[in-house]
């Protein structure tokens, strides 16, 4: 059993992610289900996508980084040869008082955080921003940052990496600091507001090598067509449950579930209602194919 290092996060796990962690958006269920428990769920793990159901999101699994303290994590998604490669994706938690002051000492690497519930101090080049739930800030490659939790009890946060690909012309991304409330969904075309899309990253700044979205879809909205691209996807669902397409199979999925997609994995999308869904998404973007040996 994954064992917490000292400062970790303590107390009853479930109701910690259930009450406070997560807050209006859905996350692990943490804690152990019990003895009498089945182990059917939707976890699987294919050639083209993976589903981590939050069912599976639990102590067991969490993971603990050096530099950190009072912190434990839901590794969902890191680069696997012959799978998506280009990226990470953590849940993190974190104990009153916890965080890091030097997150990460890979100076190519950029990241992105969303919270979702508790209050985050983030420093981002000497500069405090304090993120609520729903908050989200960039940290370009070489950028020193750090991070606390500075609310009573738990906060918790999205957390993805990615290394910036250089590009000639091009200087690194600027920091970004937002709230999803703050930032109407752009109404995809002919779909009369069925699915929107709430953009962190302009999409006309080519700096950015790595979109973070938040996707939305009316009851009853869809993707209409099976999308084929050369884009990975994380998909993390906060809210709401759909029918998802991936590869050939369509799987039911909801609050707290993640999806995996490797480049070129067709899917498509039904949202099931009463309310409205809701994901968080990355994707690269705005670079040439790498090209082996030198990718």
């Amino acid at each position: 059993m994954n064992q917490p290092p000292k400062g970790a996060p303590t107390g009853d796990p479930a109701t910690i992610v259930e009450a406070d962690v997560s807050g209006p958006y859905a996350g692990p269920v943490a804690g152990l289900p019990p003895q009498t428990g089945l182990t059917t769920d939707t976890a699987v793990f294919t050639e083209a996508y993976a589903v981590i159901p939050r069912t599976v999101m639990r102590d067991i699994v969490t993971s603990y980084l050096p530099g950190w303290d009072g912190m434990r994590m839901w590794m969902l998604a890191r680069p696997l040869s012959g799978f998506a490669e280009t990226f990470s994706q953590y849940v993190v938690e974190l104990a009153e008082g916890g965080g890091s002051d030097a997150p990460d000492d890979d100076p190519e690497v950029q990241h992105a955080v969303f919270v979702t519930g508790g209050e985050l101090r983030v420093t981002i080049d000497g500069a405090d921003h304090l993120l609520k739930p729903g908050g989200f800030a960039y940290i370009p490659a070489g950028t020193p940052w750090r991070v606390r939790n500075v609310t009573p009890g738990p906060t918790g946060f999205h957390w993805w990496r990615k290394r910036w690909q250089p590009c000639a012309g091009l200087d690194r991304p600027d920091p970004i600091i937002a709230r999803e409330q703050d930032l109407p969904p752009s109404p995809m075309p002919d779909t009369d507001g069925a699915w929107g899309t709430t953009r962190f990253m302009d999409p006309a700044d080519l700096r950015h090598d790595m979109h973070i979205t938040l996707v939305t879809f009316k009851p009853g909205g869809s993707i209409p067509f099976a999308e084929t691209h050369v884009m990975e996807h994380g998909l993390f669902v906060l809210e709401g449950k759909a029918v998802y397409r991936l590869n050939r199979d369509w799987v039911e999925v909801g609050p707290g579930d993640f999806m995996w997609l490797r480049a070129f994995c067709p899917q498509a999308c039904y949202a099931g209602g009463p309310g409205r869904f809701r994901y968080l998404l990355y994707k690269d973007v705005n670079r040439h194919a790498g090209l082996w040996p030198n990718r």
